[in-house]
């Protein structure tokens, strides 16, 4: 499985990148993550509760951060394990400044087995977009949210709650979304169309076939009921 993309962020890279390497962070905007802990140098133990379609459990896992070039880039490596199957890949995360803007690109690579593979390739590639995004989205709220803590000089930072991952209805939500626009991307809406125009033939063909059966009966009908009254 093949994931890459970009997100603008509304920051500084000096801003984004140490709250990239914050697991508390990460944790607080990963839809749903239960736990992110420090347990070496670069290196982390995690908890992520998901559901792909009728699969859905925990998994288990520890992600390592390597090659780490601040405040630029850094290598992913993920391996995680649990009832609904594994997954083990590795990816790359780079932030590029523009202004007072930054744009950060990531790519990886995903091998997943057990129960989660049989979900189909689609619905994979959709649920890790998906989580992906509402991440991201996410960490976007929370950098806005402690460049104004800065800006009024740190007033309010020890008062304001953590934030709230994604629900796993959240979460859903968001797959259903991917899913959708996918389907209306320009590249499918011809064929889309294609198939709703189909559809749409084949109900007026039966409607057709229904009306002459329907009016093939009814003269059968009217002409025994006339020999009968003869």
């Amino acid at each position: 499985m093949r994931i890459e993309g970009s997100y603008p962020f509304a920051a500084p890279r000096d801003v984004l990148w140490p709250m990239l390497l914050d697991p508390v962070t990460l944790a607080n905007v990963m839809p749903g993550c239960e736990e992110l802990e420090t347990v070496g140098e670069n290196q982390f133990h995690g908890i992520l509760k998901i559901k792909v379609g009728p699969v859905q459990g925990k998994f288990q896992g520890e992600v390592t951060l390597a090659d780490i070039e601040s405040p630029h880039s850094y290598n992913i490596i993920v391996d995680g394990k649990g009832a609904p199957g594994f997954v083990k890949g590795t990816g790359s995360l780079r932030l590029e400044e523009d202004g007072d803007m930054t744009m950060l690109h990531y790519s990886g690579d995903a091998q997943v087995g057990g129960r989660l593979a049989s979900v189909g390739q689609r619905l994979l590639d959709t649920s890790a977009n998906a989580i992906i995004r509402q991440s991201l989205e996410g960490l976007g709220q929370q950098v806005q949210a402690r460049m104004m803590a800065e800006a009024s000089g740190g007033l309010g930072m020890a008062e304001a709650p953590p934030p709230t991952p994604p629900s796993q209805m959240q979460f859903a939500a968001g797959v259903a979304k991917n899913l959708a626009e996918e389907y209306l991307s320009p590249e499918n809406r011809d064929s889309l169309i294609k198939g709703v125009l189909g559809v749409v033939g084949v109900l007026l063909l039966l409607q057709l076939l229904s009306n002459w059966w329907a009016n093939k009966i009814a003269r059968k009908v009217a002409a025994v009921l006339e020999k009968g009254g003869k």
